[in-house]
């Protein structure tokens, strides 16, 4: 992680050109870093396996944690984890978004049914921050941003999934009310930490529409409803039960009704989606690092099993007939772990990356750097978020496979990586979505510009190495065929609507491709990539990974030609 942040990606010098984090330096950063990976290792990890096993559990509306849940939670808030990069006036800490990316990609790691609860505390933070009225700062601010108490976002309904536009849930102002609040109706489903004993109170964001709202998303706004009043009266919210699901068991998924609970609007009316998408902006990048972080895990897992595990010879092996090597040494198994560890290492250091593009948007003082960090956040985001979350699926029943018939049986707890790493390929806007997003309402309305922005950007920026030539040729590749192709293509007199919708999925991937190639050649020119370490999962990008590139251009040239 270290060798990411400070060898390759130098973010002292990074973030020392912002005034905020001026004094911000290595030793700072590794100091902070090495104490969350201890608190995550000795008091968050440890309570993975009986959280999955044991779970949540409802009882007439109310939601118990499992065991352990509670007190690490209080610890975790009053030691300051949560406030990070909250700014030191609303009781944060004020450091670098990117120490923030770290400390939740080791709590995906070491237990993401329970890093479910604080997930949604720094988007809920800035919405409150950015849209919320002065009364609602000074009454809810600060408990959010350092953690005191855990925040929902409550959107979807039963039956409105990815489509907002179809949310129900009414707001009415209440009549003779000196605080101006609204009485919210109706029900949300899916929602994480709804309900639970982590916190003394819950704050409930909203998505409802006001009785003279038009129909569609533009008729939405956004309310602030707690679990409990300053006075101590507890809202109308009912959770009426908890999900059974496939994994994230320790994480309370709820239903929760609004029978006329009292809220606050936040922001303007009918602007209720730009509010929370401040929020939902966050999440993506969070859950990107979800992936990583479960990818990791899973690498881990699989990584020690196969240097213990003795089967066979291997092919070429010194061994003596009728001997057996770690499976280590094996090919088959050699292929999977590398093949994981190049999607681990490019994935961490553009989060990274993504991380300190953040504080530049918000602080840097220059105006082309600002929206040059912004264009890469807008880009890479989506992608994090929908090709990390598939790859940490698919490569964490990979590393399953690792364990053979062990991998399927409970004892092992890779079977859990697999199972909990699932959700994170649909909440927060499903992978087909965020490649929706990325194509339709990122890069064909500007004809591509912004994009072909970015990868000049990325081809200027290419030291040279090994593969820095493969790379350059694929980012013009890539550039070409967006302009010459796709753009002509879905612009084209009589184009099929549904054109860019069917290469969407294929268009997100070739991309996080490229930025893994970007990415793989500059951790090989960084000194000290020398090693076996690097080197094994470079070539596993390169062999096994790469190669991909190739089939989602053709796939999307064949789709084009065909419609």
């Amino acid at each position: 992680m270290f060798f990411i942040l400070h060898d390759v990606l130098h973010a002292p010098e990074q973030l020392q050109a912002l005034s905020a984090h001026a004094e911000v330096d290595a030793d700072l950063m590794r100091q902070v870093g090495e104490e969350a990976g201890k608190f995550v290792g000795e008091v968050i990890a440890p309570l993975n396996r009986e959280g999955d096993e044991i779970g949540a559990q409802w009882k007439d509306g109310t939601v118990t944690t499992p065991p352990g849940f509670r007190e690490a939670y209080q610890a975790f808030w009053q030691a300051g984890w949560p406030a990070l990069s909250a700014a030191a006036e609303d009781g944060g800490q004020g450091l670098p978004a990117v120490l923030e990316a770290m400390l939740y990609e080791n709590l995906s790691a070491a237990n993401h049914g329970w890093t479910m609860a604080p997930g949604l505390l720094h988007g809920a933070y800035e919405c409150i921050k950015h849209h919320g009225s002065d009364a609602l700062k000074a009454r809810y601010l600060e408990k959010v941003a350092t953690g005191e108490w855990l925040a929902t976002m409550c959107l979807t309904e039963p039956h409105a999934g990815s489509d907002l536009g179809l949310v129900r849930t009414k707001a009415v102002p209440l009549a003779s009310d000196a605080e101006g609040r609204f009485a919210l109706s109706g029900t949300k489903i899916f929602i994480s930490g709804g309900e639970h004993d982590l916190t003394d109170n819950i704050v409930h964001l909203v998505l409802a529409r006001l009785p003279d709202a038009p129909p569609g998303p533009k008729g939405l706004s956004l309310f602030l409803v707690p679990k409990f009043y300053e006075d101590g009266s507890r809202s109308l919210v009912v959770c009426e039960r908890i999900e059974e699901k496939m994994g994230l068991h320790g994480s309370p998924t709820c239903v929760m009704r609004f029978d006329e609970a009292a809220g606050w609007l936040v922001g303007e009316p009918g602007k209720g989606l730009n509010a929370m998408f401040v929020m939902m902006n966050a999440a993506r990048l969070h859950v990107g690092l979800q992936g990583i972080g479960l990818l990791e895990a899973a690498w881990q897992k699989a990584d020690a099993y196969a240097r213990e595990r003795q089967q066979m010879r291997a092919p070429g092996s010194a061994s003596k007939a009728g001997q057996a090597d770690p499976i280590h040494q094996h090919p088959a198994m050699r292929r999977i772990l590398d093949a994981q560890r190049a999607w681990i290492d490019a994935g961490r250091l553009l989060a990274y990356r993504t991380a300190l593009e953040l504080d530049a948007v918000k602080q840097h003082p220059d105006a082309a750097r600002k929206t040059a960090a912004n264009r890469w956040c807008t880009l890479v985001t989506p992608v994090l978020k929908a090709a990390w979350t598939d790859q940490a699926f698919a490569g964490a029943s990979a590393c399953l496979q690792v364990f053979g018939g062990h991998g399927y049986v409970r004892e092992w707890g890779i079977e859990q990586h697999v199972r909990d790493a699932r959700v994170a390929m649909i909440y927060e806007g499903t992978n087909e979505i965020q490649a929706i997003d990325l194509l339709v309402r990122k890069v064909l309305p500007d004809g591509a510009g912004s994009l072909l922005t970015l990868l000049n950007d990325l081809a200027a920026d290419l030291p040279e190495t090994t593969n820095s030539a493969t790379t350059n040729q694929a980012l013009a590749q890539f550039a070409s065929f967006s302009t010459e192709q796709l753009i002509k293509s879905t612009q084209a007199d009589g184009a099929s609507p549904e054109l860019p919708y069917w290469v969407a999925d294929d268009f997100l991937r070739a991309l996080a491709l490229l930025l893994m190639a970007w990415a793989w050649v500059h951790i090989a020119a960084t000194p000290g990539a020398e090693t076996d370490r690097w080197r094994n999962a470079q070539e596993g990008f390169w062999r096994w990974v790469w190669p991909e590139f190739d089939m989602r251009m053709a796939m999307m040239q064949a789709t084009l030609a065909s419609e």
